[in-house]
């Protein structure tokens, strides 16, 4: 068994450098892939599996049960399958193995969970809190007016260089999922608040270590994702704000913001950055949950 993982994790590795090197895969999109993967390795491994020729389909189903007992999402489950349609295609290819038992295996079936979004008048103490006087406080608001105005999600708020913000005409260039850049326009009070902290704060942080990202902490590197979700969270206590929120909500309250207010779904794709508009879909969801909830609120006549 020892002998085993460095079998099965070998043709994983030369995957991994396939999708950054031919593909572009982004390094998030390569670390969910490799986490995914990897886990499969482990289960194969301690079943004494030594490499993906010796894998059977009955394996497959159990790994697929074995991960429902441990308590994994179906979600979960149906991206891990995901993952290892991905990598058959490459064995096949590469002739490392022929895994076309993959093609068996129906995917768990996800029930598609409405995304949590603030309500306009939380957005509106969020970002209209006073943060004049505190740097950290004023980058903060600077980032999460930016997020909410262009509908980012995290990673790419991290990776933004100052180079990529042209204020003048208030657009921002962005490189999403896969590397695929797209440009994406920001409001009058997102300009505004930029401005401000490039002009008074960022200053105040840089050091020799610092290069072009934008947003920057006290260090002067560049925010982790994890940094950026606790700042959310501090800044949300301090507004007044109870409920739970992460940097995704200011993305998924962005598209559901622009669809209420009659926004066009194709738009709003583009903004996102969303290569299937079956997955910009949802926000009609949630804009048809809330008017059915209206409705029942401030109807006369309805009596549910």
């Amino acid at each position: 068994m020892n002998d085993a993982r460095p079998k099965l994790s070998g043709a994983v590795d030369s995957f991994l450098a396939h999708m950054e090197l031919e593909k572009g895969s982004g390094e998030n999109t390569i670390a969910g892939y490799e986490n995914d993967l990897n886990s499969l390795v482990a289960f194969l491994a301690e079943r004494g599996i030594c490499d993906w020729e010796s894998v059977a389909i009955e394996t497959l189903r159990d790994w697929l049960a074995h991960m429902k007992k441990s308590g994994h999402s179906p979600a979960t489950a149906a991206r891990k399958l995901s993952a290892l349609r991905s990598f058959a295609k490459f064995a096949k290819a590469e002739k490392i193995a022929d895994l076309e038992i993959v093609k068996l295996l129906k995917s768990p079936r996800c029930s598609r969970k409405l995304p949590e979004v603030l309500s306009g008048d939380e957005v509106s103490k969020l970002l209209e809190m006073n943060c004049l006087g505190d740097p950290l406080l004023m980058r903060n608001g600077a980032m999460f007016e930016l997020m909410y105005s262009s509908g980012l999600r995290v990673s790419e708020l991290c990776a933004i260089k100052i180079q990529a913000i042209d204020l003048e005409n208030g657009f921002i260039r962005v490189y999403g999922k896969g590397s695929r850049e797209r440009i994406v326009p920001f409001g009058s009070a997102a300009k505004e608040k930029l401005e401000k902290y490039l002009a008074d704060v960022r200053p105040q942080f840089v050091t020799a270590k610092t290069d072009g990202t934008l947003f920057i902490g006290i260090t002067g590197r560049k925010l982790s994702r994890k940094t950026v979700w606790l700042h959310l969270r501090k800044h949300m206590q301090l507004a007044g704000i109870a409920k739970a929120a992460t940097p995704h909500t200011l993305r998924h309250s962005f598209a559901t913001h622009l669809l209420e207010n009659g926004a066009d779904l194709r738009a709003i794709q583009e903004m996102l950055g969303h290569a299937d508009i079956s997955t910009t879909q949802i926000y009609t969801a949630v804009d048809r949950k809330r008017l059915v909830s209206g409705y029942r609120k401030f109807h006369p006549r309805d009596k549910f």
